[in-house]
């Protein structure tokens, strides 16, 4: 997932990672208060101890105990409804994209606005990170864009409500009169690991697990409390356990949507993706539904069959009904049409995404690269310049760094060095709220930071997890670093399963290249650039120039 994870990537809909959005007027308690506060973000916890486990036994489970009769996404002959493409799918200027959002809009939503959104606890924490004073306390994210990564796992009438903000604020205020509301306790916790996602703000992270430990500590057996526990591994990169505690959650309720989701997750960023294809089958069983349907496309992305990942994903957004549902399913169509240098489509795709969110980081960020990829390089800097602004993330940043140094005016060097140097702060918070950005550290650092710190998380990365992603990332580093012949292997076996990525096929070009395998090297770069012409502002341009020189 790109890795999609709770990451860049969680979305956390396949893991990805992953986005990300902002403050309503009325800001809730939770975002007044920094890492260290309490679970329910404001100092103070309602009446009563953490310790209660004497309290009700009995958890209400969210989900039906049986699956509901409806055709999965494994079924070859399910009914795929096609979504009718209201803009015409023609090479369009940059001031086209706006026009298509604008139709999707007057025909899917007739005139409906998502709110308005304003990145304030990511930007401030990252502000005093820059200046050395943030991570004063903590510990110890897979890479990309973040991402990458699944349909949330708070609860739906959570997400359902279009306010995430106001919806943890109403959850804060029953619990300092409920506080024996286990349920509520573990939906606020999810929404707390949502919201981190949304804003790009790892402080939540701390908060909740205080509120997901609260619930399990009034009834350790409720399997949305246990879901959450997985959902919050995942989203700091410890897909371990993530498995375990998804694993706990379906014995407690082997129907639960969120668990299942989970340890098709954790299964896919652990590398395991056999095991996370038959998990996905077994969760399109109990619990077919958008949720489901995304992580199934995935595992078959991952394996190269992209005819069944783009008919799995189109059957998921025929049957969404939420706007978080319907943006993050055309995020991930248009997605999966940048990688196949499909860039007309995956604008249309993004399109009907930003109808359903304007503010759906995926879709803002991925429709900036499309228009990069597309010729529209001024579009794309203007676009993710917003991004950022918002959301100071990894993927973003080092994108609009790259497009600084493709364009070369006047002070774009000491703009993309900023960009650069506010990943490095993102990475700072992140591993002081707990979470793992190993790969993180090691894609960006290798083509923009410390090449020597790059093989190191490359490597500590890889010892975690064997994927596509890690082993194409310990390639590159050690490419970087001078140790070809070692990074060879590796970037044979990123591209092994047959995942179609030109970032991939580049890195094994350049490395047969610099192992003296000339013909598979010039192969590799050709495929890489007849898959995806723009996959990279500085990757393309250098992978050209690699053919000229390997004529």
């Amino acid at each position: 997932m790109p890795p999609r994870t709770n990451d860049d990537e969680a979305e956390t809909r396949p893991t990805i990672p992953g986005g990300d959005t902002a403050l309503a007027s009325a800001t809730p308690e939770a975002e007044l208060t920094g890492p260290d506060a309490g679970a329910l973000g404001a100092g103070a916890e309602p009446g009563g101890s953490g310790a209660e486990a004497e309290a009700e036994q009995a958890a209400s489970k969210t989900e039906s105990d049986r699956p509901e009769a409806e055709s999965g996404a494994c079924g070859s002959d399910a009914a795929v409804p096609e979504t009718a493409h209201v803009v015409p799918h023609s090479h369009a200027s940059p001031s086209g994209t706006d026009h298509r959002v604008a139709a999707v809009r007057r025909v899917g939503a007739s005139g409906r606005r998502w709110r308005a959104a304003q990145l304030v606890g990511c930007a401030a924490l990252l502000a005093v990170a820059l200046t050395g004073g943030a991570i004063a306390v903590g510990a110890a994210r897979d890479g990309g864009s973040a991402v990458a990564v699944a349909s949330s796992a708070v609860d739906p009438g959570v997400l359902g409500s279009g306010n995430l903000d106001a919806s943890i604020a109403a959850l804060q205020a029953h619990l300092r009169s409920q506080p024996r509301d286990f349920g509520s306790w573990a939906t606020l916790g999810l929404a707390y690991v949502e919201q981190a996602r949304t804003k790009g703000d790892p402080a939540r992270y701390p908060q909740a697990e205080k509120a997901l430990k609260r619930s399990l500590a009034l009834n350790p057996r409720n399997d949305q409390a246990l879901a959450g526990r997985a959902a919050l591994a995942a989203a700091r990169h410890d897909f371990k356990d993530a498995l375990t505690y998804a694993d706990q959650a379906l014995k407690q309720n082997p129907y639960s949507e969120r668990a299942l989701s989970s340890r098709i997750d954790a299964l896919v960023e652990l590398g395991r993706y056999a095991e996370a294809d038959g998990a996905a089958k077994t969760a399109d069983t109990r619990k077919p539904g958008v949720p489901v349907f995304t992580r199934y496309a995935y595992v078959h992305e991952l394996r190269g069959d992209v005819t069944t990942a783009r008919r799995v994903l189109k059957q998921a957004l025929a049957v969404a009904t939420s706007r978080g549902d319907v943006a993050y399913v055309a995020a991930q169509l248009g997605q999966l049409a940048w990688n196949q240098g499909e860039y007309t489509t995956a604008l249309t795709y993004y399109a009907r995404a930003l109808a359903a969110d304007e503010n759906y980081l995926p879709a803002l960020e991925g429709r900036a690269r499309a228009q990069a990829a597309d010729g529209h390089r001024d579009e794309a800097i203007k676009g993710l310049e917003t991004v950022v602004s918002r959301y100071p993330l990894p993927g973003p940043l080092v994108e609009l760094g790259e497009l600084y140094e493709a364009r070369g005016a006047a002070g774009d060097k000491a703009r993309a060095r900023d960009q650069y140097a506010l990943v490095d702060a993102w990475i700072a918070l992140a591993r002081a709220n707990g979470v793992n950005a190993d790969l993180d550290t090691a894609l960006a650092a290798a083509d923009h930071g410390d090449k020597a710190s790059a093989l190191r998380a490359a490597r500590a990365e890889w010892a975690r997890r064997h994927t596509v992603h890690t082993a194409d990332a310990l390639a590159w580093a050690l490419h970087v670093n001078g140790r070809d012949k070692e990074a060879l292997p590796y970037a044979r076996r990123a591209t092994a399963t047959g995942y179609r990525s030109a970032a991939f096929l580049y890195h094994r070009g350049m490395i047969e290249l610099a192992t003296g395998h000339t013909e598979d090297g010039r192969a590799s770069l050709r495929a890489a650039l007849k898959l995806n012409p723009g996959f990279s502002p500085l990757g393309a341009a250098r992978a050209r120039k690699a053919l000229e020189a390997a004529r």
